[in-house]
């Protein structure tokens, strides 16, 4: 048996994992962190994502003249998060992030050589519930890609040999407990299934969350989405399976909130898949009409994207029956190249690789090649000249008649007949948000102004099969404001600690029912330094 010894063990190579071992450099303690995945991929989910990160009161949004302040943002976060009489550590999460995000994450990076780009982007605002009064969401140039390569960088530049460890292909399946002490690990190699152990005097687990187990995600659906899906794409991390969520129950560690999920709406399969159901989360375009199964408009209030991510889940799975779980959206050619797009780095390569004459092309001739991609080798995209014609295909599609032509037309004529009625007459939802997104100039950029769907300059009609993806896990391991994993009996459990997406990105469910979003690197971030700096200061 392959046996390690250290000081801090860490569990994950993600975020939270990069950012604990990080932290502990300069630090007297030997670390060696563990991660299942290959080393090419060293940096987990973040490193595949677009880099949104949630600041409050930034140097960005001052230039831009956004008054913000923590006050504000604690009570966006509160009135989103809908938390509960019992949700004492998810609550004071809540306050330290928005109190800290930008001296202690903001600058962090920022030290580190993370730029972000000018315009502050502003989602999630709210729609029944209110959420964020001002743009907050600050996207990293480089995507979380370049957030992951300098953060790596810096680690092995800072590095002592004989203090920092890495190990990749590693599965960590059980915590060692010795006199009431978590103590170390024991796991198995992933290429050759021989066993080890790694003894430490602090245990922090950084493996992410659930929601790349379908088993799990279905297991915990909220009951407010009624019934899970027929069909659930994946767009978690293929190990964020909870298999370190049930090794910290064994020790008595507590978990809550598993039934808080950060899914998708608008999902479809990826072109050239890595995984099982492997899922693409499409940025859902504004100005597309949003139809259920049969090709009706959605309603009676419309489904647009940018106010309540989670209330379009809830409306698209509280369709008759399970199979019936997922959505069409139905526009044109001229709205595809405007506004579609695909959250990931992946599918932002000139934001990913810095191309600042990329991006502006993009911007100004719209995203050609994305919606190249797609139309030719995503199985859910359809394309036609005419409604009958999209609809035949739509069908053809999904291998059954469901789709009803009377439907579509009716829904593209009624809008398409609203807007030609001139901008004073606009008597529809969807047009006044879009009206309202146009003010600030972070979406207008990115937004069509009041475009038909049946318009012959704009052809041909495009329809998007979407289904729901799951992403993120709010809940997890509950933990107390040093990220020290907590009891049944609300105690410490000695020498464990929990950081990022596993702790639910702090207490075990930071973000109650809804995220404010670009909260999720910064609570990786912020959950880890501090669990960082309560390690140093135990010793």
């Amino acid at each position: 048996m392959q046996q390690y010894h250290c000081d801090v063990l860490i569990v994950g190579g993600g975020l939270a994992g990069i950012t604990t071992a990080l932290e502990l450099q300069g630090s007297d303690k030997s670390v060696l962190l563990l991660d299942r995945d290959e080393e090419a991929v060293f940096g987990g989910l973040a490193k595949e994502s677009f880099g949104g990160m949630f600041f409050v009161d930034s140097p960005e949004q001052r230039r831009l003249g956004i008054r913000d302040s923590t006050d504000l943002a604690l009570r966006d976060w509160s009135s989103f998060a809908e938390f509960g009489a019992d949700d004492h550590w998810p609550k004071a999460w809540a306050q330290a992030y928005v109190q800290r995000c930008t001296p202690d994450v903001y600058h962090w990076v920022r030290n580190y050589g993370i730029g972000f780009f000018p315009v502050v982007n502003w989602v999630e605002r709210g729609e029944f519930q209110p959420g964020n009064s001002l743009p907050r969401f600050h996207i990293v140039w480089g995507t979380g890609h370049a957030l992951i390569v300098q953060l790596v960088a810096a680690l092995r530049a800072q590095a002592q040999p004989d203090k920092l460890g890495l190990r990749f292909g590693q599965r960590v399946e059980q915590l060692i407990v010795e006199r009431g002490r978590v103590c170390g690990v024991r796991g198995v190699t992933e290429a050759t299934g021989t066993p080890f152990e790694a003894h430490a005097e602090q245990v922090v687990v950084a493996t992410g969350g659930i929601n790349g187990s379908m088993e799990l995600v279905r297991k915990h659906w909220h009951a407010d989405w009624h019934r899970p899906p027929e069909v659930i794409l994946n767009g978690s991390h293929r190990f964020a399976d909870g298999l370190l969520h049930r090794a910290v129950t064994e020790v008595g560690g507590k978990l809550t909130h598993l039934d808080k999920m950060w899914n998708y709406a608008a999902g479809v399969h990826h072109p050239r898949p890595r995984k099982p159901d492997h899922g693409l989360s499409l940025i859902p375009p504004r100005s597309a009409l949003w139809l259920n199964w049969r090709g009706e408009r959605m309603g009676p209030q419309p489904l647009v994207s940018g106010f309540d991510t989670r209330r379009l889940v809830r409306d698209i799975c509280a369709q008759e029956r399970a199979e019936h779980a997922y959505s069409w959206q139905v526009l044109n050619h001229r709205i595809a190249l405007k506004e579609l797009a695909i959250s990931g780095a992946e599918y932002n390569p000139s934001v990913r690789d810095k191309n600042v004459l990329g991006f502006l092309r993009d911007i100004l001739l719209g995203n050609r090649w994305l919606l190249g991609d797609m139309l030719q080798n995503c199985p859910d995209f359809v394309v036609a000249q005419t409604v009958p014609e999209l609809v035949e295909k739509m069908n053809a599609l999904q291998g059954d008649t469901a789709v009803q032509l009377d439907l579509v037309r009716d829904a593209i004529e009624r809008y398409d007949a609203t807007i030609a009625r001139g901008r004073n007459l606009m008597n529809d939802e969807q047009l006044r948000r879009i009206a309202e997104m146009r003010q600030y100039r972070g979406d207008r950029v990115r937004l069509c102004k009041f475009q038909p769907i049946n318009d012959p300059q704009a052809l041909p009609l495009i329809a998007i099969r979407e289904f729901i993806t799951s992403r993120k896990s709010l809940g997890g391991i509950q933990t107390d404001l040093h990220s020290r994993v907590l009891s049944a009996s609300n105690l410490p459990v000695p020498g464990l600690y929990a950081v990022g997406e596993a702790a639910g990105f702090g207490g075990g469910g930071v973000h109650g029912l809804r995220a404010l979003e670009g909260t999720f690197l910064g609570g990786c971030i912020l959950s880890a330094r501090i669990a960082a700096q309560a390690i140093v200061k135990s010793a």
